[in-house]
C-alpha cells in the first residue's frame, strides 16, 4: 500500500442491511473499511453471498449505505446520489449489463466520453473489447445482443469515460476465452493509459494477478487486505477447494 498518498476512495464502517421480513434483517456489508489509493489497481474477493457486489453497489449509490462514511476524492459522497458520484468520477460496469432499448453503441460510447467521438475513435474502443467495429458500431443495444456482447460493449464505454475509478464486477461473466485474455489486457491499458484505479470484484485468478492490492470479504467483514503477493499464494492454496479463486479454462 502507497501509504504517503492520500486515498481516491476512503470506505469507513459501511454497512448495508437488508429488511427480508418485519422481524428479519439480513446483514449483507457489516462495518468495512477500507481504501483505495490512485492510480492502483484493487481486487475484492469473496466467496458467494459474502457481501462484494453489495460493496460495489453500495459504492456507486445503488443501495443506500445502513451507516459508514465514503470519501471520495476528499469530498464526503456518503449522502450523494448514482448521478452525483458518477458526475464526480466513478464508473460501474455491472455483472449482468442493461440494455438500452433505441440508443445504439455509436450514442452509448459517445454519452459515455462526453463527446462527439469520430466513428473512427468509436471503433478503437470496440475493437480493444474484441469487437468486429463495423458490425457493431450501428447495432441497436437491446435483445438482439447475446450477454457476452453486452459485456464488451459496457466495458467499451467505461473505457471511454476514463474515470478516476472504475468497478468491475465480475467482467469475466458470460466472455469467451478469447475475450477473456483481452480483457487482462485492457486493464493494464487502462492503468497505463487512464491513470485511473481499478476495482475488479471476481473469483478468478488471472484477473486478481494483476492487482496490486485485495480486499477479502467474509459474512460481510474484511478478512485480509493485503498485496497480491502476500494474500493470493494464500488464497489460491486455502480455498481452492471451495472454489473462491477459479481459473479460467486454458485454450485448446
Amino acid at each position: 500500500m502507497t501509504a504517503f498518498k492520500e486515498p481516491l476512495l476512503h470506505v469507513e464502517g459501511l454497512k448495508q442491511h437488508f429488511r427480508i421480513t418485519r422481524h428479519y434483517t439480513t446483514k449483507a456489508v457489516d462495518g468495512i473499511s477500507f481504501d483505495i489509493y490512485p492510480g492502483e489497481t484493487y481486487g475484492l474477493v469473496g466467496e458467494s453471498g459474502s457481501g462484494k457486489s453489495t460493496t460495489g453497489r453500495t459504492l456507486i449509490r445503488l443501495y443506500e449505505p445502513t451507516a459508514g462514511k465514503i470519501i471520495f476524492d476528499g469530498t464526503d459522497i456518503t449522502d450523494m446520489d448514482i448521478t452525483d458520484r458518477a458526475k464526480l468520477g466513478i464508473s460501474f460496469a455491472f455483472q449482468q449489463p442493461v440494455r438500452f432499448k433505441g440508443i445504439y453503441v455509436l450514442d452509448l460510447l459517445r454519452i459515455a466520453a462526453k463527446k462527439q467521438l469520430t466513428v473512427s475513435e468509436a471503433c478503437e474502443y470496440l475493437s480493444a473489447v474484441g469487437l468486429c467495429a463495423k458490425d457493431y458500431i450501428n447495432r441497436e443495444i437491446n435483445g438482439s445482443l447475446s450477454g457476452g456482447e453486452l459485456k464488451r460493449i459496457e466495458i467499451a464505454t467505461v473505457m471511454a469515460r476514463g474515470t478516476k475509478l472504475s468497478v468491475f464486477d465480475e467482467p469475466e461473466a458470460g466472455i469467451d476465452l478469447w475475450s477473456f485474455q483481452n480483457l487482462i489486457k485492457i486493464f493494464e491499458q487502462m492503468r497505463s493509459n487512464i491513470k485511473g484505479s481499478i476495482l475488479i470484484i471476481s473469483h478468478q485468478e488471472r484477473i486478481l494477478n494483476i492487482a496490486d492490492e485485495i480486499v477479502l470479504i467474509a459474512d460481510g467483514k474484511i478478512k485480509n487486505h493485503g498485496s497480491k503477493d502476500e494474500l493470493l499464494p494464500e488464497l489460491l492454496s486455502q480455498t481452492a477447494s471451495r472454489g473462491l479463486c477459479a481459473k479460467f479454462p486454458q485454450e485448446v
